[in-house]
């Protein structure tokens, strides 16, 4: 049965949320219903916005998310009504050669999704009145209901926090599987964190976790690299009167064995690069807008061997590793709830994302 519910749509770049009630028609085979518990207000969705990143509009946003299960279409197995889900954005179809590799997140299927804004038949679940609306990373969570594909919820344990759910189903993930999937930071290591936002601090917790001896955050706010400080760091460049790359190599005697890049800026990309020592590894976590080039001294990287890689979705394998952040939570080993410093309703959804932009939360969510 087709039901109503509130959700956050945008409708052109530039453009605020608008939050209003839209159609969101049942789940079809191999689809599930989930009941939005919280989902996290992530910069990602602002690059949508802003007309940074591409997507199909007019679309409910909304990708960093948990739930539970209300209804499930014909042959889904994996998981059943009443379970406890975290969303997967990076929907992944678990035959194709990189899902055989263990690297779902370049999933070809789940990247035409992305593109598609349609679910994996090729339509959407989402309208208002006659107009057709799309579907945003394959599960829009701006919302108070999400319809999604099996693929894209993995059921974890009920004692989870919804709101702690939802961070782990992007900035943890993303920030801590930088660091220990993507560049498998070894035990006295040093490092960078260029950037002390939400990713940047997960960053930071899983440099802590890989045991990282030195682990230096850069940030322009003063506040959060308090915060930083606060979450293992145990050196802080102030980006606003300090030369990043100078100020490191001067604390290290000459660069970091790993830089994090978790802004998305060219030139922060490009500092990442030249921090890194002779043979170390720059990891750029942050998403620019497209089109956006940084310029790299090849002969530097050849002559130093250095190393530039990407990292989406922290490298993950999310049938293995989040069983293993919600366990980490649990010991205490990953202090999430000092990540959230707020809760807001769908309502004022705008509203979190003025106080994101303005560097006055860590981590955030919305509670439908």
């Amino acid at each position: 049965m087709i039901t109503g519910m509130k959700a956050a749509v945008l409708y052109e770049p530039g453009q605020r949320l608008r939050v209003e009630h839209v159609e969101l028609a049942p789940p079809r085979a191999g689809e599930v219903r989930v009941r939005v518990g919280a989902a996290g207000v992530c910069h990602s969705d602002y690059h949508v916005m802003h007309g940074d990143l591409a997507a199909q509009l007019p679309a409910v946003l909304g990708h960093e998310g948990a739930g539970v299960v209300d209804e499930v279409g014909p042959g889904v197995t994996n998981v059943a009504r009443g379970d406890h889900v975290v969303l997967l954005w990076r929907t992944s179809c678990g035959r194709c050669e990189y899902c055989s590799v263990g690297r779902p997140a370049l999933c070809p299927v789940g990247t035409a999704l992305r593109g598609s804004g349609l679910l994996l038949d090729g339509t959407t679940r989402l309208r208002r009145d006659d107009l057709e609306i799309r579907h945003f990373a394959g599960v829009s969570c701006f919302a108070e209901e999400t319809v999604c594909a099996q693929e894209a919820v993995l059921k974890i344990p009920d004692d989870i926090p919804m709101p702690i759910a939802a961070l782990a189903g992007c900035a943890v993930m993303t920030g801590v599987g930088a660091v220990v999937n993507t560049a498998k930071v070894e035990p006295g290591s040093t490092v960078l964190v260029i950037g002390a936002g939400g990713v940047g601090l997960c960053a930071i917790m899983g440099a802590v976790l890989a045991g990282a001896a030195r682990i230096i955050a850069a940030d322009l706010n003063q506040a959060k690299l308090e915060l930083a400080t606060a979450f293992g760091a145990t050196d802080v460049v102030d980006a606003s009167h300090e030369d990043v790359v100078d100020a490191v190599r001067e604390l290290t005697g000459g660069g970091v064995d790993y830089a994090f890049e978790v802004i998305g800026l060219t030139v922060t990309v490009e500092q990442a690069v030249r921090a890194a020592r002779v043979g170390g590894t720059a990891v750029a976590v942050g998403i620019v807008p497209t089109g956006m080039t940084a310029q790299v001294n090849v002969q530097q990287l050849v002559m130093q061997e250095k190393t530039l890689k990407g990292s989406i979705y922290g490298s993950t394998r999310p049938q293995a590793d989040f069983p293993r952040l919600f366990e980490l939570y649990r010991r205490g080993r990953l202090p999430l709830d000092r990540l959230l410093t707020r809760q807001w309703p769908l309502d004022e959804i705008n509203e979190a994302y003025d106080a994101l932009l303005a560097g006055t939360v860590a981590r955030s969510v919305v509670v439908p």
